[in-house]
């Protein structure tokens, strides 16, 4: 199977190995195999593949992962489908001008 690469040397995903506990937490959720372990310990595998989704940094116990989640490639996808144009990429801005899409209707049912 052919592995996922997004931009090349632009991730914002960094690992500090000397705070890493060696959980493995990190290569449960990576959805892309990101992360491999190497003598007890996380380590960077496949940097490239990262869609900065943020949950590896989020399920670190030891706060050895930090990445900038939703400006990746998952956060221009999501906006894309939420109505907004490509400039909003990293922006919570509001869809301009665009019909109610599901997640809207759902939440004015809450």
């Amino acid at each position: 199977m052919k592995k996922s690469v997004y931009l090349k040397d632009v991730v914002s995903l960094r690992l500090n190995q000397g705070k890493c506990n060696g959980c493995g937490m990190c290569l449960i959720v990576c959805p892309h195999a990101v992360f491999g372990l190497d003598n007890g310990h996380a380590l960077i595998q496949n940097r490239d593949a990262c869609m900065e989704c943020g949950a590896c940094a989020q399920n670190c116990s030891a706060n050895a992962v930090t990445v900038q989640a939703g400006v990746g490639c998952a956060a221009a996808i999501i906006n894309t489908a939420l109505g907004r144009d490509s400039s909003s990429c990293c922006c919570l801005e509001e869809p301009k001008n665009t019909p109610a899409t599901q997640i809207d209707m759902i939440q004015q049912t809450d």
